[in-house]
């Protein structure tokens, strides 16, 4: 079960330590994979901005359940095959990283509003596009009609995840893009201060889960 005043009093928290780094408005996307649909109530109740989910079966069984109450963002990893079934639930796609599903993207969800994923670490395990492709990405995506209002980064396995996230806000400004979407529990307060815009929690405002982490 999610206790909706234990989120708020987090949320709550998170907002408070965002506005001892910066004044600008950080946008929190409450990451509620493997939580039940109450955590996307909760969240919106605790003022969160919008809901992350991240495995497209998950995010339709809850979205059959009740409608979303915020905007959701699909930020896992996205098969082409998964796109047209999600299409109309999702208000802003993070993790797009390859030329495939930016068309299979443009083709389901004409206009859609897009994040591409930066590989900023150089791990290979982390999906993401190389730095020196970012923009040959967000301009195809553009070609094809897509809305891309930013960049999004996982910072590193371990280790001090500054370089990373100093590199999307550059690669960002370069291009001219408003969003940047970094930082997570463990290190959201580092990617505020590298200048985000977006930061996605999950186990900071719902608890341990059982898989993964955010």
């Amino acid at each position: 079960m999610v206790d909706p005043r234990e989120v708020a009093r987090r949320v709550a928290d998170v907002r408070r330590r965002i506005g001892e780094i910066t004044d600008r408005h950080v946008a929190i996307v409450a990451v509620t994979k493997t939580f039940p649909v109450d955590a996307w109530l909760a969240a919106h109740d605790a003022g969160c901005d919008a809901i992350g989910e991240n495995y497209a079966q998950e995010l339709l069984d809850k979205s059959r359940a009740t409608v979303p109450p915020l905007p959701v963002h699909f930020i896992g990893a996205l098969q082409s095959n998964k796109v047209k079934s999600l299409s109309s639930v999702v208000a802003l796609w993070q993790g797009v990283d390859r030329e495939s599903v930016v068309d299979e993207i443009a083709r389901r969800a004409p206009g859609a509003s897009i994040l591409v994923q930066v590989n900023t670490t150089g791990e290979v395990s982390k999906s993401g596009v190389e730095p020196g492709g970012v923009g040959a990405l967000c301009r195809r995506a553009g070609d094809r009609g897509l809305e891309v209002r930013g960049l999004m980064t996982l910072g590193p396995t371990s280790g001090d995840a500054r370089p990373a996230f100093t590199l999307l806000r550059r690669l960002a400004d370069d291009l001219g893009l408003p969003e940047c979407s970094m930082g997570m529990s463990g290190d959201y307060p580092l990617a505020v201060e590298c200048g985000a815009t977006m930061i996605r929690l999950g186990t900071s405002l719902f608890g341990e889960r059982e898989s993964g982490n955010g």
